[in-house]
């Protein structure tokens, strides 16, 4: 617990090339190399743009709200953290495809088909903000799809609703999973042994 404290204090550097601007309505604008990304902050903290560093404070509040305050400084500043890398660097996040047969082919710029063993395709729409890759598989792994974006949170989201499409099975690992996902699998069902 002490450890998210002491990391909610530590100021979030401000690259060269950013900007960062603080609304009056608690939303904080990032701009960069990459994009521009806006969030409102958590309430009961106060965030403080001096120079090339953002801090974040906690407000001074009643006892019984100082834990929420506390929480919610760590919260600001992982959310702060987070647009500042997005909108340098952006992040990534790859799914391998696996099962005989399944495929992922990219259809225009923002529209994913998928072929997972059912009897029609999947075509998966990408929101604003995402792009994606299709790469050829090796091994068991037939296709490697890699979504990029400078919103961590949407980036992450898109991946899971990917992986919901077709989730790995236990039995022989056939499905989407994510890239150095470990599936534990199960033994099938065995014939009776020696009557």
């Amino acid at each position: 617990m002490g450890e998210v404290a002491r990391l909610g204090k530590k100021p979030v550097v401000i690259p060269k090339g950013v900007k960062v601007e603080l609304k009056e309505d608690g939303i904080l604008v990032v701009e960069g190399p990459k994009g521009k990304l806006e969030k409102k902050m958590p309430p009961l903290v106060k965030i403080n743009i001096e120079g090339d560093k953002i801090t974040v404070t906690q407000e001074e509040v009643r006892k019984k709200l100082k834990n929420r305050a506390k929480a919610f400084q760590g919260l600001a500043r992982a959310l702060i953290n987070n647009m500042v890398i997005g909108v340098t660097q952006g992040f990534t996040k790859s799914l391998d495809i696996v099962g005989l047969g399944y495929k992922a082919e990219l259809k225009g710029a923002d529209e994913i088909v998928f072929s997972l063993g059912y009897s029609h395709p999947i075509n998966f729409k990408l929101p604003p903000g995402i792009k994606a890759k299709v790469e050829r598989g090796a091994g068991e792994v037939q296709a490697r799809v890699i979504i990029e974006g400078i919103d961590k949170e949407l980036v992450g989201q898109v991946a899971a609703n990917i992986r919901r499409l077709r989730p790995p099975e236990p039995y022989k690992g056939k499905g989407i999973r994510y890239t150095g996902e470990v599936i534990y699998r199960k033994a099938g069902k065995s014939g009776k042994a020696g009557k």
